[in-house]
């Protein structure tokens, strides 16, 4: 066969590629709104439906050509076979059936159950990487082969039959929780970033940014901040918005005098706060709510002010950076008022899906007139209308960027699966405990350094999953409440974006600001220190606001100020001026001492820093007077 015809075929597989996420799209809405399918059948239907088009999308050889070619493309149709038959024997099968209580599942029924696994991991690899296929099958090893390790870690080892009938031919294992919420309400809000796109909303959001910060001492950079605050949390992905805005602001931050390095960084910092900041909050909040049995409204109000502290805290690195390099603010930007009268009618969905979520709505449904209200809202005016081009290009788009997230969270569900059948999460809660000393703090530490090292190789969501699942139970340990332990494991499992030596988020701003990406991840991991200060915070004060207890609330908020600010001048050693050493050093100690001290501790540590503010401050005036 000719290379011609390859490509003919190449191209043939694209548009049904294209044809099948539109579809997808479209049956994940129609779901959505009808729940018309049973659990058991719709979550198989999803997955198999996106391993197909994970199978279509990234081919097996990459873009080979020629007979190479056309064998990889072959055999990944071959998967998308395999993959239908499996569902079709899953979504079928007959539950109620005494036979499957008393005997189990057949040899077809396991062949399938092995087959869906096999493939599960396969697009895994395509999608996430070997690192998530190598945690899976550890775990499947261990539920089969626990029973021979020492006592300590062992279990009571299962048969084939009984792991695929757990993780397959049940609402646990792949087709648990995880894929539950990521077949879901992480689906349509996936697909409402990709509206957000297609409808010139999200220039919109950085047309504001840059209104509200670009005059300002190095105004690009704050209003990367601020843009990637607006979008990150819709469009689901630290990496995409680092990309989406990036592209805008790592350049502009780069012709006002920002290092490349300190440009990427920036943006990979602001772009992974997005992440924790409502109402969306990327995907993981809605595995939150699923797993803790809160409500997503709760969860959401409760991280308003840790997240609005993150971003206070990225604020002052980038303004201590502008002071240090001289920088100043953007000449020429549009107003705000001209952003505002051309897209204001953009912030009618995002103020009514806030508004439904905080009201306990389904968030499924909320995630869908959310869908409808933006693609209303941008035929209500000549300039923003969109085509129907454009429309089914958004159902595309929606469905391709959701393909990872919905994989990455089947495989999790098969490390959930296993930690719930063999009973290894108190095996591992006992092992941290003992190697922290018992003390929480060292837990925190622990629990930090096993979520950049998850993080490495998975995707944030997924890193959530399997964190809290081994690591919540041992915050629980030391009385931290259900909500506080989530919401600190869920911080601490984005630190992986933006920490070395492996930091996606910053990697992707370094290809756009053309730096070393390890120089870029060592500005991001500084710039989003927010990520390690304020869970910390979450646990040794009253940060968590469940609406009780105001005094200590505004008394907490108050001592993450002084933490920042300190932790921000003894690292950069600048505030209004240079500091000495000296300086630095009582910095260090004063932020040490919020973390660790009484509330007196804490009060002499506020005096020490406004003294310290007020004697830099005076020395900034003089070196300008001079």
């Amino acid at each position: 066969m000719t290379a011609n015809k390859w490509y003919t075929l190449s191209d043939v597989l694209v548009k049904m590629a294209a044809l099948a996420a539109i579809c997808l799209s479209i049956f994940q809405i129609y779901q959505g709104i009808s729940a018309q399918i049973s659990a058991p059948v719709f979550r198989p239907i999803h997955l198999s439906w996106v391993m197909c088009l994970v199978f279509v999308t990234h081919p097996l050889w990459g873009n080979q050509q020629g007979w190479q070619g056309i064998a990889s493309r072959l055999i990944d149709l071959g998967f998308c076979i395999a993959a239908i038959w499996a569902t079709w024997r899953i979504a079928s099968f007959d539950y109620d059936d005494i036979m499957f209580l008393i005997e189990g599942i057949n040899q077809v029924d396991q062949l399938a159950g092995c087959i869906t696994i096999v493939l599960l991991l396969e697009a895994t690899r395509r999608t996430v990487g070997m690192v998530m296929v190598a945690i899976a099958v550890i775990f499947l090893l261990y539920a089969m082969f626990g029973n021979l390790l020492p006592s300590q870690v062992a279990s009571n080892g299962f048969s084939l039959q009984e792991i695929i009938r757990f993780h397959i031919f049940s609402t646990n294992g792949v087709y648990g929780a995880p894929l539950a919420i990521a077949a879901g309400v992480v689906f349509i809000f996936v697909l409402f970033g990709a509206f957000l796109q297609v409808t010139g909303a999200g220039n919109f959001f950085i047309d504001g940014a840059f209104a509200v910060a670009g005059k300002y001492r190095g105004g690009p950079a704050k209003a990367s901040v601020v843009a990637s605050a607006a979008l990150g949390s819709i469009s689901g992905s630290a990496i995409a918005n680092t990309v989406t805005t990036g592209s805008l602001t790592i350049p502009m931050m780069k012709k006002l005098g920002y290092k490349s390095e300190q440009a990427a960084g920036i943006e990979a910092a602001a772009s992974t706060g997005g992440q924790i900041m409502p109402p969306v909050m990327g995907a993981g909040a809605f595995v939150m709510a699923q797993f803790t049995g809160i409500a997503y409204s709760e969860i959401l109000l409760v991280s308003i002010a840790p997240a609005i502290l993150y971003f206070a805290c990225t604020l002052l690195y980038v303004h201590i950076m502008a002071c240090k390099l001289g920088l100043k603010g953007l000449d020429s930007i549009e107003s705000l008022k001209s952003v505002m009268h051309k897209g204001w009618h953009y912030l009618v969905p995002l103020v009514m899906i806030t508004t439904l979520l905080l009201m306990s709505y389904s968030p499924v449904l909320v995630g869908i007139a959310g869908c409808a209200a933006i693609i209303v809202a941008s035929l209500l005016r000549p300039h923003s209308r969109i085509s129907l081009g454009q429309f089914f290009e958004g159902l595309k788009q929606g469905a391709l960027l959701a393909l990872p997230i919905s994989i990455a969270c089947a495989t999790a569900g098969i490390v959930v699966g296993v930690v719930g059948q063999t009973g290894i999460g108190l095996q591992f809660t006992q092992f941290l405990i003992a190697l922290s000393g018992g003390q929480l703090f060292m837990v925190l530490i622990l629990i930090a350094i096993a979520a950049i090292v998850l993080g490495m190789g998975l995707p944030v969501t997924a890193a959530y999953i399997v964190l809290s699942i081994m690591a919540v139970p041992t915050l629980l340990d030391f009385g931290v409440s259900l909500l506080a332990a989530h919401l600190v494991v869920f911080w601490l499992s984005q630190t992986s974006n933006v920490t070395p030596p492996i930091a996606l988020a910053a990697f992707a701003g370094a290809g756009i600001a053309k730096c070393s990406p390890m120089r870029a991840a060592v500005q991001a991991f500084k710039l989003a220190q927010g990520f390690f200060l304020i869970p910390a915070m979450m646990i040794f004060s009253g940060l968590i606001w469940t609406g009780e207890q105001p005094l200590e609330f505004a008394l907490a908020i108050v001592e993450t100020i002084v933490l920042i600010i300190a932790f921000a001048g003894a690292i950069e050693g600048f505030l209004f001026a240079r500091l000495n050493p000296i300086e630095r050093i009582i910095l260090m100690a004063v932020a040490l001492s919020v973390l660790t001290g009484s509330l007196l501790i804490n009060i002499v540590g506020l005096v020490i820093l406004l003294i310290l503010l007020a004697k830099n401050r005076k020395t900034a005036q003089l070196v300008h007077a001079s």
